[in-house]
């Protein structure tokens, strides 16, 4: 695999010609997908990857070591393998802030997006969440990193029913190295202006909003995008937290896969 490719991971269906990709968030890796393969492997044909920096592409991308990261550049190197593999276009399901980045390449390449499943989706940081990540930004040379991201992992996951979330990305974190950390935490700065203009814009691609009602600090501006966007609808869970796709994996995947082969070529 080239050095210049983020690691990815196929499975090939044998008559599906449909295409789901599934995009992580920060911290984590494609292991986090591990409860909807078997069910997803049924009907599709899959594509698995690490972002820079996380998981197998840790090692990747030397010659970025000292260059900021944008959300244009992360999800170019999506495109990237997209036409590595000759994948024209895809369903795309994404987990936290993993969905700004399906949402940017919708954006930018719209017509390599058949749908979008955004899971714990990231649409606006409310004010308490842009203290902590203002307070995480001036801590983040003296504070250890892993000490920053377990206290913002108990922040959005602080209930015992999330604890498996939460330990699962915490440990998916360890991979990072403090450098890496830091280059992801200063996305977090560009959340707020790009989703300002993504609300405003409504792409005629359909998109499916799964969110869990304890999800607090992403719900509400979830809801408001919603009712403002005529392609997009939401599907709520109720007595789940931030990390849906692991917390109500039955769910996300029947509501999920349901909703794909509704916009599926035949």
């Amino acid at each position: 695999m080239s050095d210049k490719l983020l690691f990815h991971k196929t499975y090939l269906h044998p008559s599906s010609q449909e295409w789901v990709v599934f995009v992580h968030g920060a911290g984590g890796s494609s292991s986090i997908w591990f409860k909807q393969l078997k069910a997803y492997k049924e009907h599709f044909n899959l594509l698995l990857l690490d972002l820079r920096g996380h998981g197998r592409s840790n090692n990747m991308f030397q010659d970025m070591i000292k260059s900021p990261y944008t959300f244009k550049t992360v999800t170019a190197d999506i495109l990237e393998v997209l036409n590595h593999l000759k994948i024209q276009s895809a369903h795309f399901v994404g987990i936290s802030l993993g969905t700004i980045i399906i949402r940017n390449l919708a954006e930018l390449a719209p017509q390599r997006v058949r749908t979008m499943v955004l899971g714990g989706a990231v649409t606006r940081l409310d004010a308490k969440s842009q203290v902590l990540v203002q307070l995480g930004n001036l801590c983040k040379h003296i504070i250890p990193y892993m000490w920053l991201y377990g206290l913002f992992a108990y922040i959005v996951m602080p209930q015992e029913a999330q604890k498996e979330s939460r330990s699962l990305f915490i440990r998916e974190a360890k991979k990072l190295c403090q450098n890496e950390f830091k280059r992801w935490f200063k996305l977090a700065a560009d959340v707020n202006p790009l989703m300002k203009y993504f609300k405003e814009k409504d792409l005629a691609i359909p998109t499916l909003y799964l969110m869990g009602s304890n999800d607090y600090m992403f719900i509400k501006p979830v809801k408001e995008m919603v009712n403002k966007h005529q392609h997009s609808y939401l599907t709520e869970f109720e007595n789940c937290g931030h990390v849906c796709n692991v917390e109500r994996p039955d769910e996300f995947n029947q509501h999920s896969i349901q909703f794909i082969q509704q916009h599926q070529a035949f």
